[in-house]
Protein backbone atom coordinates (compact mmCIF):
# COMPACT_ATOMS: atom_id res chain seq x y z
CA UNK A 1 0.00 0.00 0.00
CA UNK A 2 1.22 3.38 -0.88
CA UNK A 3 0.71 6.06 1.52
CA UNK A 4 0.82 9.67 0.43
CA UNK A 5 3.04 12.61 2.78
CA UNK A 6 -0.90 13.46 4.05
CA UNK A 7 -2.35 10.34 5.19
CA UNK A 8 1.17 9.90 7.24
CA UNK A 9 1.12 13.35 8.83
CA UNK A 10 -2.99 13.30 9.27
CA UNK A 11 -2.94 12.19 12.72
CA UNK A 12 -6.28 14.69 13.28
CA UNK A 13 -7.85 11.45 12.68
CA UNK A 14 -6.47 10.29 15.56
CA UNK A 15 -6.85 12.94 17.94
CA UNK A 16 -10.41 13.92 17.69
CA UNK A 17 -11.88 10.45 19.10
CA UNK A 18 -9.76 10.14 21.31
CA UNK A 19 -9.75 13.70 22.74
CA UNK A 20 -13.76 13.29 22.80
CA UNK A 21 -13.12 10.04 24.84
CA UNK A 22 -11.16 11.54 27.29
CA UNK A 23 -13.17 14.29 27.35
CA UNK A 24 -15.63 12.05 28.54
CA UNK A 25 -13.99 10.29 30.99
CA UNK A 26 -13.19 13.94 32.68
CA UNK A 27 -16.29 14.59 33.41
CA UNK A 28 -17.38 10.94 34.85
CA UNK A 29 -13.51 11.75 37.21
CA UNK A 30 -14.79 15.20 38.03
CA UNK A 31 -18.63 13.70 39.06
CA UNK A 32 -16.69 10.85 40.87
CA UNK A 33 -14.37 13.45 42.57
CA UNK A 34 -17.97 15.58 43.84
CA UNK A 35 -19.84 11.95 44.80
CA UNK A 36 -16.57 11.19 46.87
CA UNK A 37 -16.24 14.91 48.52
CA UNK A 38 -12.77 15.00 47.41
CA UNK A 39 -12.59 18.09 45.67
CA UNK A 40 -12.98 20.73 48.81
CA UNK A 41 -9.82 18.83 50.07
CA UNK A 42 -7.67 18.96 46.95
CA UNK A 43 -6.88 20.74 43.46
CA UNK A 44 -7.82 17.47 41.82
CA UNK A 45 -10.82 18.80 40.41
CA UNK A 46 -9.50 22.19 39.34
CA UNK A 47 -7.00 20.10 37.32
CA UNK A 48 -9.44 18.06 35.61
CA UNK A 49 -11.61 20.81 34.67
CA UNK A 50 -8.25 22.10 33.08
CA UNK A 51 -8.03 18.51 31.49
CA UNK A 52 -11.30 18.84 29.99
CA UNK A 53 -10.98 22.56 28.66
CA UNK A 54 -7.50 21.35 27.41
CA UNK A 55 -9.21 17.95 25.60
CA UNK A 56 -12.02 20.11 24.41
CA UNK A 57 -9.23 22.53 22.92
CA UNK A 58 -7.66 19.47 21.38
CA UNK A 59 -11.16 18.27 19.76
CA UNK A 60 -12.12 21.87 18.29
CA UNK A 61 -7.90 21.91 16.80
CA UNK A 62 -8.12 18.68 15.36
CA UNK A 63 -11.84 19.26 13.69
CA UNK A 64 -10.25 22.48 11.84
CA UNK A 65 -7.52 20.76 11.09
CA UNK A 66 -9.44 18.52 8.90
CA UNK A 67 -12.07 21.30 7.36
CA UNK A 68 -9.26 23.78 6.61
CA UNK A 69 -6.47 22.87 3.71
CA UNK A 70 -4.84 26.38 4.50
CA UNK A 71 -4.40 26.08 8.23
CA UNK A 72 -3.84 22.13 7.85
CA UNK A 73 -0.57 21.72 9.58
CA UNK A 74 -0.68 24.63 11.78
CA UNK A 75 -3.38 23.56 13.26
CA UNK A 76 -2.66 19.83 13.82
CA UNK A 77 0.39 20.71 15.94
CA UNK A 78 -1.60 22.61 18.32
CA UNK A 79 -4.05 19.75 18.39
CA UNK A 80 -1.57 17.46 19.08
CA UNK A 81 0.41 19.74 21.77
CA UNK A 82 -2.52 20.27 23.45
CA UNK A 83 -3.64 16.77 23.63
CA UNK A 84 -0.15 15.63 25.07
CA UNK A 85 -0.80 18.07 27.82
CA UNK A 86 -4.06 17.08 28.44
CA UNK A 87 -2.70 13.78 28.47
CA UNK A 88 0.10 14.62 30.25
CA UNK A 89 -2.59 16.52 33.35
CA UNK A 90 -4.89 13.78 33.13
CA UNK A 91 -2.09 10.97 34.60
CA UNK A 92 -1.24 13.66 36.91
CA UNK A 93 -4.67 13.63 38.16
CA UNK A 94 -5.22 9.39 37.84
CA UNK A 95 -1.99 9.36 40.65
CA UNK A 96 -3.29 12.04 42.73
CA UNK A 97 -6.82 10.25 43.01
CA UNK A 98 -4.82 7.03 43.57
CA UNK A 99 -3.21 8.79 46.59
CA UNK A 100 -6.30 10.37 47.86
CA UNK A 101 -8.07 7.04 47.52
CA UNK A 102 -5.34 4.80 49.54
CA UNK A 103 -5.30 7.82 52.20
Amino acid sequence: MSETVNDKKNISRHILPTSANLLGLCFVILSFIRVLKLGHETLIDELVAVAIVLFFTSSFFSYVSMRSKRYMELCEKIADTIFLIGLFLLAVCSVLVAFEAIR
